[in-house]
């Protein structure tokens, strides 16, 4: 550790992902600091060049998600004392996307993989028709609820291991998204979420580390929803072949 305990040393990348390096400077340690309070304070004292993302600051967005010491993280929850090693940090633009400026990364990947899994809303009925009664006590509802609080902020995308290896691979976001419309009573299109996840980046891609699970910071079950989705995929598979 160094001798100025209250000083932190603060590596933060910079540039792209081919190009850039990692630059230190020296931050004063606080109490209750967060990560984004770092990074803040960096951008607005020592260099105004500095690219990141933030919105809410409290939790709500999932904008700020980068990597910290190696492991995703939303940055405005993440207090310094608890991750830093002795008095250093590294701060990164989260794994597995682009990379547009220093902590700011491309974020369409990821929705593209939304959309391909079939993560959008297939409606079964019209606005001019009566809303649809749903039991809140169903099994099917259950399992939906289990995954709405995804905010997309694409921690559990940067976590996974498939998709460093596999660019294909649709991600642990995008599937529990399918899982959860596949199961919601509104949604009209589940032979179309089959469909989308059966293919060559769809679930069975999936080895089940669980660090998506792992790092999930709602304490969302990721691992769980592409297992179901491994089983109706199978199922629907059988059923087509009889």
């Amino acid at each position: 550790m160094s001798a100025n305990c209250d000083e932190l040393e603060v590596s933060v990348w910079r540039g792209d992902r081919l190009s850039g390096h990692f630059e230190v400077f020296h931050v004063p340690a606080q109490d209750s600091q967060t990560i984004l309070d770092v990074v803040s304070w960096i951008q607005q004292n020592l260099d105004a060049t500095l690219s990141y993302r933030y919105a809410c600051r409290v939790g709500m967005c999932g904008s700020c998600a980068m990597m910290v010491n190696g492991v995703p993280r939303w940055t405005c929850r993440t207090h310094v004392k608890k991750v830093m090693n002795g008095n250093k940090l590294e701060v990164a633009p989260l794994r597995n996307l682009p990379v547009i400026k220093d902590l700011a990364t491309d974020m369409d990947p990821f929705f593209d993989k939304w959309i391909a899994a079939e993560g959008l809303h297939h409606p079964t009925k019209t606005r001019d028709e009566p809303i649809e009664t749903i039991n809140p006590d169903s099994t099917m509802r259950a399992e939906a609820n289990a995954g709405i609080e995804c905010i997309n902020c694409s921690v559990c995308y940067s976590a996974c291991d498939t998709v460093a290896g596999n660019v294909d691979y649709l991600g642990p976001a995008a599937l529990q998204r399918a899982w959860t419309l596949f199961n919601d009573a509104k949604d009209s299109g589940q032979n179309a979420i089959l469909e989308a996840v059966s293919g060559a980046g769809g679930c069975h891609n999936c080895h089940s580390q669980g660090s998506c699970t792992v790092f999930c910071p709602n304490e969302l079950n990721p691992m769980k929803a592409i297992a179901e989705l491994k089983k109706a995929t199978t199922k629907s598979f059988f059923k087509k072949r009889v």
